[in-house]
């Protein structure tokens, strides 16, 4: 069998559909060989790589809530954010519980950018807590996680397909999901944070469709999510659901690819 990689890529609220698709796979008896997340393809990967089961993951799904992660912070220019970060950092710090990258059972990665030196850093030691933060904490949403000299927001400001990862663990067979896709034509122009937001997503976007030209996968998918925010906590289960459909639609060519 070929040493398969997965790439899940960042996308919020709509990075739920990673945990269907890897139920997908689940039931299908295909199992990674080491991935590679960006923000919430992140989340989802290294609690996989920890050992959590996706049935798991989507129970806890079901029971979360805007108020778990949203708490607004009323100095936020001060602080470089929305939202403060205490119910964040307390979510994904029990999530992991204090779980180490020498400790995961699948081989990890997962990227951040670093603001002080404008670079991208990959996560493969250390507390895997604070590197999905890192690779989480998106820009004007949450402030910076910082650690030494270094300043980390999302890591999808310019690689939200972190590839690269898993080519450096070695997989043969790399399979990518994309859950943002092509930047939607049209969005809710409500406000100033909208509008900030709506030109993340396009500056995203652009650095994205140049990757792909440079990028070879094996199997590039997009799960079919509409309009659907990855900014609100809310669709979880249908995002769930189109990850899960993903999966079992590509389940014989991902077989077919490893043999």
């Amino acid at each position: 069998m070929k040493k398969l990689g997965l790439v899940l890529g960042s996308g919020g609220a709509r990075g739920i559909a990673h945990v269907g698709f890897l139920q997908a796979l689940e039931e299908n008896g295909i199992k990674p060989d080491c991935i590679s997340g960006c923000s919430m393809g992140s989340v989802v990967g290294g609690l996989y790589c920890k050992g959590m089961k996706p049935s798991e993951m989507f129970d806890v799904i079901k029971g979360l809530k805007s108020s778990d992660i949203i708490d607004f912070d009323l100095v936020g220019f001060s602080n470089k954010a929305i939202l403060k970060t205490s119910k964040m950092t307390k979510l994904v710090d029990a999530l992991f519980d204090g779980v180490t990258f020498s400790k995961l059972k699948i081989p990890f990665t997962c990227n951040a950018f670093d603001m002080n030196k404008a670079k991208t850093v990959w996560f493969t030691r250390g507390s895997v807590s604070t590197a999905v933060r890192a690779s989480s904490s998106i820009p004007v949403v949450f402030k910076p996680v910082v650690i030494g000299e270094k300043q980390l927001i999302d890591g999808g400001i310019v690689l939200r397909m972190p590839i690269e990862g898993v080519r450096k663990m070695g997989a043969e067979v790399i399979v990518g999901v994309d859950v943002l896709g092509k930047l939607r034509k049209t969005y809710d122009d409500k406000n100033m944070i909208t509008h900030i937001l709506r030109i993340i997503d396009a500056v995203d976007w652009a650095q994205t469709e140049s990757n792909y030209k440079n990028n070879d996968y094996d199997l590039l998918l997009m799960p079919e999510l509409g309009a659907m925010s990855q900014y609100m906590v809310k669709n979880l289960i249908f995002a769930y659901e189109k990850g899960y459909e993903l999966g079992k639609k590509n389940a014989d060519k991902i077989k077919e690819l490893i043999k």
